[in-house]
C-alpha cells in the first residue's frame, strides 16, 4: 500500500517562503481531495498560500505532506519532488 504522507525537509534558503508556497499551493489545486502540510502541531491546507505561510518554515525545517486519497499520489509525489529541488530556486 502506497503512503498517503510524506516527510520532508525544505532545503531552499529562504525557506517555505511566498513564492515557494505558491508553487505548492498550484500543484496541492490538482488534487480531488485536501492535500495538507503538517509542522509540529500545526496543519494548513496545502491550497492556500496563506494557510502555508502561517507555518513559518524555514530552511530545515521537517513538515509532513499528507493526502487523503489514495488517487492524489501524484500530487504527494509532485509535491516531494519540487522541495527536495528547493523550489526550483538558485
Amino acid at each position: 500500500m502506497d503512503e498517503l504522507f510524506r516527510e520532508i525537509e525544505i532545503v531552499n534558503e529562504l525557506g517555505l517562503h511566498a513564492r515557494a508556497a505558491a508553487k505548492l499551493a498550484d500543484i496541492a489545486q490538482r488534487a480531488s481531495a485536501k492535500v495538507w502540510i503538517i509542522r509540529g502541531d500545526e496543519r494548513a491546507d496545502a491550497s492556500s498560500v496563506i494557510d502555508i505561510l502561517t507555518l513559518a518554515c524555514p530552511q530545515g525545517s521537517i513538515i509532513t505532506v499528507k493526502i487523503e486519497k489514495k488517487s492524489d499520489l501524484k500530487v504527494l509525489e509532485d509535491i516531494a519532488r519540487l522541495a527536495e529541488k528547493g523550489f526550483n530556486e538558485g
